[in-house]
C-alpha cells in the first residue's frame, strides 16, 4: 500500500466516523435514542487516533514541513476536514511515490526514520504495535472520562 492509498483510506475513515458520531448526537438530542453516541463516539475516537498515527507516519516519510504536518493533524478536529486536506496533499504532490524508507530505499537517519524503516520491513508487527498504542491511549482517555462532563 502506497502512502497515498494509506492516507486516503485513513482520511475517509475519519470522515465517516465523524458522520456516525454526529448522526448519533442528532438521534440523542431529538429523543430517538441515546444508545448510539457511546458506540459511535468510541469508534470515532479510535479512528481519530489511528488517523493521527497515519498522519505522523506519512509526515515522516514524505518529509512534510512542520506546518503542513500540523495542519494534517488539525484537520482531524474539524468534521470532514480530513478529506479536503488529503486532496490538497495529493494535488500538491506530497503523497506521490512509494515509501521513501522501504527496504532498498533511502537510509534512515533520524530516530523517527529508523522506526519507520523498521515498520516498513515488519508491517505486521508494526500494525500490531500501532493498534496496541492506539488501544492504550484510548483506554487512558476512557479512564479519564468523556470529553464533556456529564450532568
Amino acid at each position: 500500500m502506497t502512502p497515498r492509498e494509506l492516507y486516503r483510506r485513513s482520511a475517509l475513515a475519519e470522515a465517516v466516523t465523524w458522520t456516525l458520531l454526529i448522526l448519533g448526537m442528532v438521534l440523542k438530542y431529538t429523543g430517538v435514542s441515546e444508545a448510539f453516541v457511546p458506540v459511535f463516539g468510541m469508534l470515532h475516537g479510535v479512528v481519530f487516533l489511528a488517523y493521527c498515527v497515519v498522519t505522523c507516519f506519512v509526515w515522516v516519510d514524505r518529509q512534510w514541513s512542520a506546518g503542513f504536518g500540523a495542519l494534517g493533524l488539525a484537520s482531524a478536529f474539524v468534521p470532514w476536514a480530513t478529506i479536503p486536506f488529503e486532496r490538497r496533499a495529493q494535488r500538491s504532490g506530497r503523497l506521490t511515490g512509494g515509501w521513501r524508507l522501504a527496504p532498498g530505499g533511502e537510509h534512515p537517519v533520524t530516530v523517527l526514520e529508523r522506526v519507520q524503516a523498521w515498520s516498513l520491513r515488519s508491517p505486521v508487527l508494526a500494525v500490531l504495535a500501532g493498534a496496541a498504542g492506539v488501544a492504550v491511549v484510548a483506554s487512558v482517555l476512557l479512564h479519564l472520562g468523556p470529553p464533556v462532563p456529564r450532568g
